[in-house]
């Protein structure tokens, strides 16, 4: 990077020293410990009045094996509480997080008080969670992974390797990559676009690596972000449609969430389980969705869309501004007491969309469908099945952003956008780590083994946010989506949920507007 890496020592600088004082969120939120460790001075960056440099060594969230994940044949009958020992695990996680954020002093005065008093006993209680894992799938006849026992384990990860996801820095767009695995989205870590901020700690001078940036210490930093308008074009071109492509749309129009209809719980992830999100959701479509709705409650329940056939679920992550100001749950669990701080801001649109195939005419989608597409958890799991596209109105055709957040030009709209999984395997409504029933179409559009092709569900989100600032290394009126605790916020985090639900045979007026190349709503 063309770092001048010359230091002097400082008679005081050669242990981590500096702590300021703790921000309190709204009086009864999570305190959350601004800390800056430095271990020598450098040549032009000051902070409290001593010249420093970020500390590498920073520790600045844990990363623990996303269990879920590995869990692929859990049988029917122990799903239910196989999911609430998983809300555990992430329950454990968020608690040994506070802790980590609210223990700077003594990290700094003893080097081993990470791993003595928050990663190990953080391991004896995951451990715990694993063998009643086990237990709940031989119970029912099922068979474990060999490999649980080896998840019980976390790190810490230091400042440098949560810089923007964890991986490199890009405009990656996610084209839907090859289907392995049973449909986990591959690639999306194309091209260059993003700018290599936040490297050897740079990224967080002032203070803001300290506190790992962000108004409740979790993020967002200043290498989170970059000007759209200095970001290569890697958008690729679709793949062409075949003489048996279905090449219509339908759109439904469910508004924006302005009844501002929320919640923290994710009833596809952790059914039965208050705040098993650990983030707040916007909901659109179907009005009565939390961790105890069932498809019975679904049936019976309103819609926010026009068509009152349209009972499917459509929820999201909210997106917040974080200039100073608090938000109805600063605390609240799942909000302020969980680092998630800040204004949230209603889109100002919201377009959902169904498409068809460039490859073969497509099948209805069943009922109660779910799928979730993206990743809540990149800055740990790393991109692998990351889908966020993060661009700007006027860009969107040029450049796509999954490892960054856009700062749009003056005029300009930040715009969200999904596109979900589209080759369904035929038989599963869901699947044990809510993955593998579903998949992405090869580079080409053709759905893979066995699978067949399902309209497309796209969705696209505008808001109208303040360009962040960006100067010396922070970043001021950042903005962020929601997220669990530990994940810092980043942009690769971003996800959407989606439960089919449907009446009076409207799946199958999607499908076939979808093939006759109609545009219907």
């Amino acid at each position: 990077m063309g770092r001048n890496t010359r230091k002097r020592r400082t008679p005081l600088a050669t242990k981590a020293i500096a702590a300021s004082a703790a921000l309190a969120l709204g009086g009864g939120g999570l305190i959350w410990a601004n800390f800056y460790a430095s271990a020598h001075e450098s040549d032009n960056q000051s902070w409290g009045g001593n010249q420093t440099k970020a500390a590498t060594a920073q520790v600045a969230t844990l990363s623990c094996p996303d269990v879920g994940q590995k869990l692929t044949n859990v049988p029917a009958q122990a799903r239910t509480e196989v999911a609430g020992e998983l809300a555990n695990l992430d329950r454990q996680i968020t608690d040994a997080y506070q802790r980590l954020a609210t223990t700077r002093d003594a990290q700094a005065r003893d080097a081993s008080f990470v791993q003595n008093s928050i990663l190990q006993p953080l391991q004896d209680r995951r451990k715990v969670i694993l063998d009643r894992i086990k237990l709940e799938i031989t119970r029912v006849g099922g068979t474990a992974p060999a490999s649980l026992d080896t998840l019980a384990t976390c790190t810490a990860q230091n400042a440098n390797q949560t810089t923007a996801g964890g991986q490199q820095q890009n405009g990656g767009q996610q084209q839907g990559g090859q289907q392995q695995n049973g449909g986990q989205q591959q690639g999306g870590q194309q091209q260059n676009g993003g700018q290599q901020q936040g490297q050897n700690g740079q990224q967080g001078q002032n203070g803001q690596q300290g506190n790992i940036g962000g108004q409740a210490g979790n993020g967002p930093v200043a290498a989170d972000f970059v000007d759209i308008t200095k970001v290569q074009a890697n958008v690729k071109a679709k793949p062409r449609a075949g003489r048996n492509a279905s090449t219509g749309t339908f759109t439904t129009r469910c508004g924006v969430n302005a009844n501002k209809n929320h919640n923290t719980d994710n009833v596809i992830v952790a059914p039965g389980v208050a705040n098993g999100a650990h983030h707040l959701h916007d909901y659109v479509g179907n009005q009565k969705v939390n961790a105890f709705s069932s498809n019975q409650t679904f049936l019976q329940a309103a819609t926010s869309c026009q068509n009152q056939n349209d009972l499917s679920s459509y929820y999201w992550p909210v997106v917040r501004v974080q200039d100073g100001t608090q938000d109805f749950d600063q605390n609240a669990d799942g909000g302020g007491k969980e680092g998630n701080v800040g204004r949230i801001l209603t889109p100002v649109q919201a377009q959902i969309k169904y498409v068809g195939s460039p490859r073969s005419k497509v099948a209805a989608m069943p009922q109660f469908l779910r799928i979730i597409t993206g990743d809540a958890k990149t800055t740990t799991n790393g991109l692998a099945n990351a889908n966020a596209h993060w661009s700007c109105t006027g860009f969107e055709n040029k450049v796509q952003l999954t490892t960054q957040y856009p700062i749009c030009p003056q005029g300009s709209k930040v715009v969200r956008s999904f596109a979900f999984q589209s080759c369904w395997d035929g038989q599963n409504v869901d699947s044990a780590n809510h993955r593998t029933h579903v998949a992405f179409a090869d580079a080409n559009g053709n759905c893979q083994n066995g699978f067949k092709a399902i309209p497309q569900l796209t969705m696209r989100l505008v808001y109208d946010i303040k360009p962040p600032t960006v100067q010396n290394g922070q970043v001021k009126n950042a903005y962020a989506v929601d997220g669990f605790p530990e994940q810092l916020h980043k942009a690769a985090t971003d996800h959407d949920d989606f439960i089919s639900v449907t009446k009076n045979g409207l799946a199958n007026k999607i499908a076939n507007c979808v093939n006759r190349g109609q545009n219907c709503s």
